[in-house]
């Protein structure tokens, strides 16, 4: 969630930090990051250039972790609920990190960068928490002398490395000019290694704005000219704000607001992410049960009909003579895209059938709305 609140002054600093000053970028604090939320245009020109051409986004705060060695794959497989074995090189899978109880950690992205080797990204808002929960196990899966053959380690490259996305229908293009055309050889969910105008990058084809393009990561040292290289190519700066519009409206959560260690992948509509047959998975016997019982609640997507913009935290009513509350708004904001006010939340599932309505309590005035399907923007 970002954060209007006085800028503390141990605040960390990704390496395009003063790049994000000298462009008027307005600077907040997100996930213990001194981040730009937008730039001079604003969030809705940004998010407009991000659906007509292409957005980048600086993304280096995000947590990086490569785990290399034969018991790498093994180990993955007991914190993360993804089909390890299945996953080929070369490819990605959205996936969570659970507790034992099923609650959610995080949502992450996991990448097989080779026969061993495996790069695993995570939110920085939730970097230490995951860190707490994950360097334990892996001390403890190193630590049998009987074991030598499946070790590994983890590296935690996130200050080494940056890492900036660029989205949009004309990303492609800018990436494949300056990759002498090996940015479109990487499939969708899929991660390579190019020459971006000369730098040795690692290019994954995944974002997170409902749009085609990359991210791409180069050493610390290459972060900054690389985001005037794609900026000079004709990419538009973009901040968190525009961010959190573009992911909203394609539908995708964010931790901390939608997803939670009070959440699990059944209840928020992501059960098809949530594999766990793999041996040893620490969240195994609780999402098997969980995922042979109906939700109580459900995630659901809902336009606002009546005027008011929906925002996190708020109430939500049954549409009735006699309204009483079913649920919560977890992510809301105005679309440009869709023209309107859209929102996510919990309802009760009784009331979570496509096409009811709602009510949404706005500082107390009720206004009508109604549940859609998901994602409320889809790429043509």
């Amino acid at each position: 969630m970002l954060s209007d609140e006085p800028h503390p002054t141990t605040l960390k600093k990704t390496v395009l930090h003063q790049t994000h000053l000298d462009a008027g970028g307005k600077m907040v604090e997100f996930g213990g990051w001194d981040m730009p939320v937008q730039y001079a245009d604003g969030i809705i020109a940004e998010v407009r250039a991000v659906r007509g051409s292409a957005g980048i986004f600086d993304v280096s705060h995000m947590g990086r972790l490569e785990f290399d060695g034969p018991g790498a794959e093994a180990f993955l497989g007991t914190i993360l609920s993804a089909n390890m074995p299945a996953l080929k090189t070369g490819r990605s899978k959205y996936n969570f990190i659970c507790n034992e109880q099923g609650g959610i950690i995080d949502d992450a992205m996991v990448y097989r960068t080779g026969d061993d080797r495996f790069l695993l990204v995570i939110n920085a808002g939730n970097t230490d928490v995951d860190m707490d929960w994950i360097s334990p196990r892996v001390s403890t899966a190193n630590s049998d002398p009987d074991e030598s053959q499946s070790s590994f380690t983890m590296s935690v490259t996130t200050h080494a490395t940056a890492m900036i996305a660029i989205q949009g229908p004309g990303a492609v293009e800018i990436v494949d000019g300056l990759t002498d055309g090996a940015a479109s050889k990487i499939r969708r969910f899929r991660i390579g290694n190019a020459n971006v105008a000369g730098i040795l990058a690692v290019v994954a084809r995944t974002g997170y704005t409902g749009e085609d393009g990359f991210e791409i990561i180069v050493e610390a040292t290459a972060g900054v000219r690389v985001w005037s290289i794609l900026k000079d190519a004709g990419a538009i700066e973009c901040g968190l704000g525009a961010r959190d519009v573009l992911r909203l409206e394609a539908g995708l959560p964010l931790h901390g607001n939608d997803l939670s260690t009070d959440t699990n992948p059944f209840e928020a509509g992501f059960g098809r992410f949530a594999y766990f047959d793999g041996p040893g998975y620490v969240a195994a016997d609780s999402l098997r049960r969980i995922s042979e019982s109906k939700p109580e609640r459900k995630l659901v997507g809902f336009k606002m009909t009546g005027r008011g913009i929906p925002r996190a935290w708020l109430k939500v009513l049954s549409a009735s003579n006699n309204p009483e509350v079913i649920g919560t708004v977890t992510s809301g904001t105005h679309s440009p895209t869709v023209d309107g006010g859209i929102g996510i939340g919990y309802v009760e599932q009784k009331y979570a059938e496509t096409g009811s309505d709602i009510v949404i309590d706005v500082r107390g005035r009720l206004v009508e709305a109604k549940i859609v399907d998901m994602p409320f923007y889809k790429r043509g």
